[in-house]
């Protein structure tokens, strides 16, 4: 074994972690280029349709995104007609995000889209939900490292 063996790309969990999820987010585009979405605009949107009137930091911390990514994300939801952000009256510092009808619309117009990602992925169902798990299980254990 040599000593550099560690440092092979061929040895590294991280890259085929990053190329695989490059790649399925380039898979997306198409079919959100229709709906003027980005990726990140989708996943978020998934969130709100799940808890609509949620504090940008809430949504955040549910995204693992920074405000510095999230702002200017909201902003362009905002500017599309898909969102509304407004300040809590107790709280001035804090925003929340609220879906507008078009943003609610969305999601019955998007429907077809994780049935047309499943074609893109070659994996089972049993396989993609092995992957799922283990993937939460990294993602559980990175974030516990930050605690």
């Amino acid at each position: 074994m040599d000593k550099y063996d560690s440092l092979k790309l061929g040895n590294q969990l991280c890259f085929p972690l990053y190329a695989a999820g490059k790649e399925i987010v380039k898979k997306y585009h198409p079919y959100l280029a229709e709906y003027d979405l980005t990726y990140t605009q989708y996943i978020t949107l998934m969130v709100l349709w799940e808890t609509d009137n949620i504090s940008v930091k809430e949504l955040g911390n549910r995204l693992l995104l920074d405000s510095g990514t999230l702002t200017p994300l909201l902003k362009s939801m905002e500017k599309k007609g898909f969102v509304t952000r407004k300040r809590s009256e107790e709280d001035e510092r804090v925003v929340f995000v609220c879906l507008t009808d078009e943003g609610r619309a969305l999601r019955d117009r998007l429907l077809h889209i994780p049935e047309q990602m499943g074609r893109c992925v070659c994996l089972s169902r049993e396989e993609a939900g092995q992957l799922y798990m283990l993937l939460g299980k990294l993602l559980n254990g990175l974030s516990q490292d930050e605690r």
